[in-house]
């Protein structure tokens, strides 16, 4: 296969380890845990695996040897950069304490562990894959492990292969999946260890233990490289508003992220919004009201950066929502109207009065989406709306009455755009592939020390690498009961923006200055792979501004 000079270059890198990982490494064992909330239900659900300790990989000890494994590897849900590295770390760790042990990797995600679909990673695969992005290795899937049937068809062809442990690389859901997973092996004493790793670009797996999910660095310089570029251009233009939609349907760090690294005009943040209960016309108004300031001043250009999920975080449009979950689902009465117009009267007629005057107001496309693109379960396909297409509609209406009042004499241009397949397969930063090939290592001694039921976790992150801190959580330690497609389920805690957190405080003391400026952006530019160290190697704002550290 041809090669791009970058890709021969970054295949000879060299991720950086802790020194905890680098020669003898022995485990320090922690107190007992318990979950974040609902210990109770939680402890009665995983009694096998609840209540496990915190370990930790510290170095020292004596030189040690294990005996050869099997192990199998599963690439779940979206993609994101760095899971090759995590592969990589995994397989070198295996090999450097038994050259005898063999990884697996089951392919097309946690399908390929029930219909049996596997291969054996070896010297020459693994080496072509390693600081590339993509999950192409073995590819990756969304099927989640729910039933007994689906875990008794692993422990099949675990024991035909002789397969000691799984790992499962993936996000909030993958690994609450991991976590069931493992419980029910412990349950079977069937000698079968499952571990996690972190991953999603979306940046809502995190907590006191896991101070960041791989991918979201680089997918966040991905797309700020590219706002930033669109930011020159409107900047030299001077004729457009740029709306840009980004990655994030149930939190907004990608966008908080991007909006630290570029400082746009205007930059909505989902959790803001619900917190501060906005209407749709509240956020109308808010752009409105920057892109006049700014055409007063004679600048008819801008940037605005809007998360994938907002429409999902407005209260009202919430509602909205869930009574046409309730209307439609099943419901032949709705499509058998022949006309659009009969399906929207048909819909206004049976909503709320609210609700009925928030579908309203929505743009007429957006409203029909609404009504029309639904999942299998009968909801609302959120993530196929586009928002930013809504906005640019409604802020045009609206600007548009403020200039029939003499109140706005600007012009409003616009162009939008939507981010996201092109930041998860990217070719992982070096803070990625140093963090996934620790995570890797990491997973293979967990493995190595017999742990079950853990997420590899690997802290410290600001410092420089070979100061990180590596080791284990019990995932029971992330979980509580949330209700699911109607059901009370034990899942990992999403993380959300945290309005009282430091990167939420930073962008809301600094956004009035970005909108009315004449020029505030910054141009972050391409990942830097070669280079000085506080340019090459460092972590994302938000992971800075976390840890106290100046951005």
């Amino acid at each position: 296969m041809r090669k791009s000079p970058l890709q021969v270059a970054r295949a000879s890198y060299q991720p950086k380890l802790p020194k905890s990982l680098r020669g003898n490494v022995r485990m320090e064992t922690g107190e007992a845990t318990e979950s974040v909330a609902n210990q109770t239900e939680i402890k009665s659900m995983f009694p096998n695996t609840y209540g496990l300790p915190v370990v930790r990989l510290v170095e020292g000890g004596e030189e040690r040897s294990f005996p050869a494994t099997s192990v199998g590897v599963i690439l779940s849900g979206g993609q994101a950069p760095g899971g090759h590295n995590v592969i990589s770390g995994l397989y070198d760790g295996l090999k450097r304490f038994n050259k005898e042990s063999r990884l697996y990797g089951f392919l097309d995600g946690p399908s390929g562990l029930v219909d049996h679909r596997y291969i054996e990673l070896t010297d020459r695969i693994v080496d072509e894959y390693r600081n590339t992005g993509g999950f192409d290795i073995i590819g990756s899937g969304r099927t989640k492990l729910e039933e007994t049937a689906q875990f008794d068809r692993g422990i099949e062809i675990c024991q035909a292969l002789g397969i000691k442990a799984i790992v499962i690389i993936g996000g909030d859901d993958s690994n609450t999946n991991a976590c069931v997973l493992a419980e029910y092996y412990a349950q079977k004493r069937c000698g079968i260890q499952v571990i996690g790793c972190p991953k999603t670009i979306d940046g809502d797996l995190k907590n006191s233990m896991i101070e960041t999910s791989f991918g979201f660095d680089t997918a966040c310089k991905v797309y700020s490289e590219l706002i930033g570029n669109i930011q020159r251009d409107a900047s030299s233009a001077k004729k457009y508003w740029h709306f840009i939609r980004l990655m994030g349907r149930s939190a907004s760090h990608i966008t908080l992220e991007c909006a630290l690294m570029s400082r746009p005009n205007i930059c909505i943040i989902s959790e803001e919004v619900e917190a501060k209960r906005m209407t749709l016309n509240d956020i109308v108004n808010h752009i409105v009201d920057v892109v006049v300031d700014r055409a007063n001043h004679g600048l008819n250009y801008g940037s605005v950066l809007i998360p994938e999920g907002l429409i999902e975080f407005i209260p009202a449009v919430k509602r909205l929502i869930a009574e046409l979950n309730d209307l439609l689902a099943n419901n032949d009465e709705f499509n058998e109207l022949p006309t659009d117009e009969e399906r929207r009267h048909y819909v206004k007629s049976r909503l709320t009065a609210e609700s009925a005057q928030v579908f309203s107001d929505l743009p007429r496309s957006i409203a029909r989406q609404l009504t029309l693109d639904r999942d299998p379960h009968g909801n609302v396909q959120v993530s196929l709306i586009e928002t930013e297409k809504m906005l640019i509609e409604m802020c045009a209406k609206r600007l548009a009455a403020l200039k029939g009042e003499g109140k706005y004499k600007g012009k409003f241009a616009t162009i939008n755009h939507f981010f996201g397949y092109e930041g998860r397969c990217a070719m992982p930063s070096n803070f990625d592939a140093d963090y996934c090939y620790s995570l890797g290592m990491t997973a293979a001694m967990l493995i190595y020390e017999g742990k079950t039921g853990y997420m590899a976790n690997v802290r410290n992150l600001t410092a420089p690498a070979e100061e990180w801190s590596a080791g284990g959580v019990p995932i029971t330690m992330m979980m509580n009961m949330e209700r699911r497609n109607g059901e009370m389920k034990p899942v990992i805690q999403k993380a959300l923006v945290r309005l009282e957190g430091e990167p939420f405080k930073y962008f809301a003391a600094h956004r009035a200055e970005w909108a009315d400026a004449c020029s505030s952006y910054i141009y972050s530019g391409p990942i830097q792979y070669f280079g000085p160290a506080e340019i090459c190697d460092r972590p994302s704002c938000t992971l800075l501004l976390e840890h106290g550290k100046k951005i």
